[in-house]
């Protein structure tokens, strides 16, 4: 009999002969269709260990046919804009730090050959340091999570845990600290994931999702020493609000406000081009918002529209930030960023995704994982390339790890492992992951031993670039 075809509704198209092909995700807590009981979970999980033991882990070395990293790199340049490439190489070869932050699609290629439990999640994809921060909710709570979802996809757990272990010893190594330190981070970090998923294990699967981290909480959990800096890293998240970017990357001219240039930065391209383009992709956009929310920004329009680069691997990315107003006098101000979303760097070693629109996927996953999201978040397509669009700003802030401490790594890294604990919790099953991981410490010493040994990789990919780019192979813009 032919495989039954279900209509593409909003670029989703699913398979209609077996519910569990809907989303990879499901499979986690059925089986067969059938809802398993907690007994069963646990077992499932249990018995994953001999899929993949937890000491394994532990294990790194490249493979005899390791693709060229810079070769990876490169092909992502394609289709981007050719004058901000130079700025790519400049940021990636600031550090190892900052080259590992760009090099998500040469770790997905390494991670491929690892050991994974076959326990899925939806996935971060670039679950390092830099990309957990401060953000508001709609209710304008100040939360913590993750905040960046370019690379989501379902896949294994393990991967966004191994490259948040390797982003901690790299930060750490950065900011001067000694290799002991480095690893108690990615020690504390890992330990938290693992005991954290042991209560999500035992709440309901309401309570998991109604759960979140705010800042709050944090402030009562930090040690004294550094409790100062976080309170006043939380005033400073709550002052980047909408007027703060409107004062900071706006002018008035001829009684009109428009954004500043900042070039490379932030610059006005053609207006023939650029303007045009992004009307088109707002107004698409909208449609992707609910009633209520679709009803809240048809009161805006669109007044001036500038490139943006963004974040260190998807600098050169069709980027821009879109200023609106609600008033014709420019008072009532919304920024937003839209983003372009390419294939997610995980997709060739899993699954397919399931939407067809990029976009999509990011906005899905981004839901799926973060405990509330952007007001404004949706997505498009425009000339064949996909967009998701969010607000330029809203409480945003990421924590600066360039003169961090032993003390404040600790704190920092067990929070982000908390808050990926709960974002896996989410999507996953906590209980068969609880069950997998255990109450001892043999993954959480696997992961040290992995991320030190894959921070040394990246320490020598970042020597490759250096070199390229002081032998005049690469051009690279450095400093910005």
């Amino acid at each position: 009999m032919a495989t039954k075809r279900i209509p593409s509704v909003n670029n989703l198209t699913i398979d209609g002969s077996d519910p569990e092909q809907r989303n990879p995700l499901r499979p986690a807590i059925h089986r067969g269709g059938i809802l398993l009981s907690r007994a069963e979970r646990a077992e499932l999980g249990r018995a994953k260990r001999k899929d993949a033991r937890r000491s394994s882990h532990g294990a790194w070395s490249p493979a005899s046919d390791r693709p060229d990293p810079l070769k990876i790199l490169k092909a992502q340049n394609r289709n981007r804009y050719p004058d901000l490439i130079p700025l790519r190489w400049g940021r990636m070869v600031a550090s190892p730090f900052t080259f590992f932050r760009g090099a998500a699609a040469v770790m997905a290629a390494d991670l491929s050959g690892t050991p994974v439990s076959g326990l899925n999640v939806q996935a971060c994809g670039d679950a390092h340091l830099q990309n957990f921060g401060l953000f508001a909710s709609p209710e304008r709570h100040l939360l913590f999570d993750v905040n960046d979802f370019d690379e989501t996809i379902p896949g294994p757990w393990e991967w966004d845990v191994k490259r948040l272990g390797a982003s901690i010893v790299l930060a750490g190594r950065d900011a001067g600290l000694s290799e002991a330190a480095c690893a108690d981070a990615v020690m504390q970090s890992v330990g938290v994931y693992r005991m954290m998923m042991g209560r999500f294990a035992q709440m309901s699967q309401l309570d998991v999702w109604y759960s979140r981290v705010d800042v709050d909480t944090i402030l009562t959990l930090l040690p004294p020493e550094i409790t100062a800096a976080g309170v006043k890293i939380a005033e400073k998240a709550r002052r980047r609000d909408t007027s703060h970017a409107i004062a900071r990357m706006t002018e008035v001219v001829d009684g009109r406000r428009r954004i500043l240039d900042n070039p490379p930065l932030v610059e006005h391209v053609a207006e023939s081009t650029a303007g045009n383009t992004v009307q088109v992709i707002v107004d698409r956009y909208r449609e992707t918002l609910t009633d209520e929310r679709r009803l809240l920004f048809e009161r805006f329009e669109l007044v001036d529209v500038a490139r943006k680069a963004v974040g260190v691997g998807s600098v050169g990315t069709h980027c821009h930030i879109a200023l609106c107003t609600a008033d014709a006098e420019d008072d009532d101000p919304l920024f937003l960023q839209i983003k372009e979303a390419n294939p997610s760097v995980l997709e060739p070693y899993v699954a397919p995704s399931l939407f067809a629109n990029q976009g999509q996927r990011v906005v899905v996953g981004q839901r799926y994982m973060q405990a509330a999201s952007d007001l404004f978040l949706g997505w498009t397509r425009y000339r064949n390339r996909d967009f998701y669009v969010r607000q330029l700003r809203d409480m945003k802030s990421s924590i600066d790890l360039s003169g961090v401490r032993p003390a404040g790594l600790n704190a920092y890294a067990a929070l982000c492992g908390w808050t990926l604990s709960r974002a896996h919790a989410r999507s996953g099953d906590p209980v068969a992951l609880s069950a997998y991981l255990g109450a001892g410490d043999a993954f959480d010493r696997a992961i040290v031993a992995f991320s030190q040994a894959y921070a040394d990789q990246s320490e020598r990919d970042h020597a490759l670039l250096r070199a390229a780019v002081d032998s005049g192979a690469l051009e690279a813009i450095e400093g910005r």
